[in-house]
């Protein structure tokens, strides 16, 4: 069998002082009808990244309010994961060959996870390239809905991964992506989703912290907190460009000396390139004390909402961005957030208004630098960017929207559930 990952429980009626009565309630109404309908989500790991923590919300929740839902891992070692994050960074758009030996070792893998996965369910929702052949490999005997979910950048894909991967997608009946130009070319999913990602409101990571906590939290971590603070909360990864982040301080440190740099990650376990990248980081900070280089390889909701809380500016110069969570927390908190004009960022920052969106290192720093200089009109534009998140990307509206493709499926095969 697939590792099958603890849930912790929750309520939906927690959520309605945040999001209103009329969100909850329809939400309320759409699970009466599924109510009892067997789903299972299955992913490549339980900590690290927006997918994992999403699940570890939306799937408790599913639970509450009457459906019989799980969360499933598949089981991988360096090797698998190594090539999974070639695959992830092909579908992304970047150069790079896709050998035999590659493709080998993804099939074999997803045939393995394929043979343990077992039971009955009316909708698999597979996430991401890692597990995409478990359908390919297993056949329909377990469920009637296969649902791929995509997480990822798949408007300008590498060729060469794409039309390996379009095949093993064929016999999804949907297709869920996080926004329209993410839908390649090649597959037409009988049913097809667009569906934002979200922030779990009164998780550890978001829910609201004091600034006397937050201080001590940051000061622990060895910032100075009596001097101004830059944040990004990201993997390591070159789509997340902290290198390009690096340069943006160093522009900025000109004109503010005492301004400081804070990256941070968690290091999933479905991302061996993370520690290589870390290191690149690490070479290209050089010995400026005042750049933090923070990597958890444990459970960091806590120091993450105190960074994005305490902090007073906070960037995502991302290149390639699937969706950008983390924008999402940074805005919930009331942060005005520096994010580069790509992928699902544009969404959350509405230009000038919640933040400012950015294409270059040049631009970076001098947003940066306005926010720093300019607090009073920060402070406003991160008040409209925590009602936005509020309005749009939250996870309550995030469950109405799997409801609704699941009665839509439901409905275009007339099977009940």
């Amino acid at each position: 069998m697939l590792d099958r990952v603890e849930l912790q429980q929750k309520s939906l009626e927690h959520y309605r002082a945040t999001v209103g009565d009329e969100l909850i309630d329809e939400v309320l109404g759409l699970a009466g009808e599924l109510k009892g309908a067997r789903v299972v989500h299955i992913n490549a790991t339980a900590f690290g990244g927006g997918v994992a923590e999403m699940l570890q919300s939306l799937v408790p929740l599913m639970c509450e309010v009457g459906l019989d839902a799980e969360w499933q891992v598949i089981a991988g070692d360096d090797e698998f994961f190594t090539v999974t994050k070639a695959f992830h960074n092909g579908l992304q758009g970047m150069d790079g060959p896709l050998t035999d030996g590659m493709k080998e070792t993804w099939e074999r893998y997803n045939r393995m996870n394929a043979e343990k996965f077992e039971g009955e369910y009316d909708f698999i929702v597979v996430h991401d390239p890692q597990p995409a052949g478990l359908l390919h490999f297993h056949g329909d005997s377990a469920g009637r809905h296969w649902i791929w979910r995509s997480h990822i950048d798949t408007s300008h894909p590498n060729p060469g991964y794409w039309e390996f991967m379009v095949p093993f997608l064929a016999g999804y009946e949907a297709g869920i992506f996080s926004m329209t130009e993410y839908a390649g070319e090649g597959i037409a999913f009988p049913e097809l989703a667009i569906i934002h990602p979200s922030i779990d409101p009164l998780s550890k990571k978001n829910r609201p912290m004091s600034r006397k906590r937050a201080r001590r939290t940051c000061r622990g971590l060895g910032v100075d907190t009596d001097r101004p603070v830059i944040t990004q909360v990201s993997r390591f990864d070159p789509w997340k460009d902290p290198l390009g982040v690096v340069d943006a301080y160093r522009i900025v440190k000109r004109n503010i000396p005492d301004v400081q740099l804070v990256l941070m990650a968690s290091m999933a376990n479905d991302d061996p390139e993370g520690w290589a990248f870390l290191q690149r980081t690490q070479q290209h900070a050089g010995d400026d004390p005042d750049i933090h280089l923070l990597s958890f390889e444990r459970n960091n909701d806590i120091e993450v909402n105190a960074l994005q809380t305490y902090c007073d500016v906070v960037m995502q110069k991302s290149v390639r961005e699937g969706f950008g969570l983390v924008v999402t927390e940074a805005l919930w908190k009331g942060q005005a957030v520096v994010g580069g004009a790509v992928g699902g960022i544009p969404l959350q920052i509405i230009d000038g208004q919640t933040g400012f969106l950015v294409h270059d290192v040049e631009e970076c720093a001098e947003k940066v630098l306005y926010l720093l200089q300019n607090r009073d009109e920060a402070q406003m534009m991160g008040a409209r960017a925590k009602e936005h998140v509020r309005r749009n990307f939250l996870l309550p509206r995030h469950l109405r929207d799997y409801f609704q493709l699941f009665h839509g499926l439901s409905s275009t095969t007339g099977s009940p559930v």
